[in-house]
């Protein structure tokens, strides 16, 4: 590749990286290609997106961001899943890496914050920003229906009592 084609990946990786709220970085020595097109395809399906590029790239591409503090990690075969969810991306690498031992996660980044192997995986085990938003609405959303349940209860005590009286008028006729 030319000095051209690098300086433009590297433009490219660098705005594709800027603005993602988790980097996670792993290796993926003895990865199949079918292995590693299907770990491609569970990240693509969350909203996140996978590269693999030279460490050099990768390093003059993250140097002056946020996420410079995770350069070091990019020795060896590495490849790099990110995502605009800080959860999804550290999610599905944690995932398949369970699935797969040939995928080490070695850390991340979340903003300026430098995540360990560790950290990752604590991270990949909490909801997603979809998940909390569902169950901030439940909550939300909770004392309104026991509002509406609590007001409505004595109206239908008053319709069961009518029953039984007029089912008992019919059993006795």
């Amino acid at each position: 590749m030319d000095r051209a084609g690098k300086k433009e990946l590297i433009e490219s990786l660098r705005a594709s990286l800027k603005n993602t709220g988790t980097i996670v970085v792993a290796h993926y020595a003895g990865m199949t290609v079918a292995h590693m097109t299907e770990f491609r395809k569970r990240v693509k399906e969350a909203g996140g997106s996978v590269k693999v590029t030279k460490n050099r790239l990768a390093k003059l591409a993250l140097k002056d961001t946020d996420a410079a503090g995770i350069i070091d990690l990019f020795k060896g075969p590495t490849v790099v899943a990110f995502s605009q969810d800080p959860v999804t991306a550290a999610r599905i690498a944690v995932k398949y890496a369970k699935d797969n031992d040939k995928l080490v996660i070695l850390g991340g980044t979340m903003g300026k914050n430098v995540l360990d192997p560790a950290a990752v995986k604590a991270l990949a085990e909490l909801p997603s920003l979809d998940e909390l938003r569902a169950k901030l609405i439940g909550l939300l959303n909770a004392p309104a229906t026991k509002i509406a349940r609590t007001i409505a209860e004595p109206g239908a005590q008053l319709a069961r009592v009518i029953q039984a009286k007029a089912s008992k008028t019919e059993e006795a006729a």
